[in-house]
């Protein structure tokens, strides 16, 4: 459906076994080491949503600006302003949240778990959103492939899924508040 740009393959190991040496951690650590990653690819997936979104948020102003009806850019009809309006401070939340989250990381500061599943729960979201959005304003326009937001409609919505569903990362927030 989406990232059709991204080559993605399935791999499967028969028969192949792993010298000690060789070993990524201790035998049986496997799950908990491939979990630790998450916490810093959600970030990863977070910056991948704020940018799908302003690709689309981009586009969205320029067709906005140059698509005329009633003698005027549909930019100026206040219905499209609201939209643009809200999906830029929807991008600008999740880029700041982003940003935290990297810098949490970055300085090895408590709590990143909770803030990379901030970042990735709402980014995604608001991503999705701010291409709905970008569709809505092209009309018909934005279901055809020869628009951007079209591709940018499509690859968001993984965002939302790898790395661990929005609800998945809903449920990570709320037992880090409730410890």
């Amino acid at each position: 459906m989406g990232l059709r740009a991204s080559i993605t393959s399935g791999v499967a190991f028969e028969d192949c076994p792993v010298p000690v040496a060789n070993r990524l951690g201790e035998e049986g650590m496997g799950m908990k080491i491939a979990l630790a990653t998450l916490d810093s690819s959600r970030i990863g997936i977070a910056a991948q949503a704020v940018g799908i979104g302003q690709g689309a948020l981009e586009e969205a102003v320029r067709y906005g600006l140059g698509r005329e009806t009633f003698g005027k850019p549909i930019a100026e009809h206040q219905a499209i302003q609201f939209m643009l309006a809200e999906a830029a401070t929807n991008l600008e939340a999740a880029r700041l949240l982003t940003y935290r989250a990297a810098a949490m990381k970055d300085e090895a500061i408590p709590g990143l778990s909770r803030a990379s599943s901030m970042a990735k729960l709402y980014a995604s979201e608001a991503a999705k959103a701010v291409c709905d959005s970008a569709v809505q304003i092209h009309g018909a326009y934005g279901y055809s492939r020869e628009y951007a937001v079209e591709r940018f409609y499509r690859d968001v919505r993984v965002t939302t899924i790898y790395e661990g569903t929005s609800e998945v990362q809903r449920m990570v927030i709320a037992r880090s508040l409730l410890k």
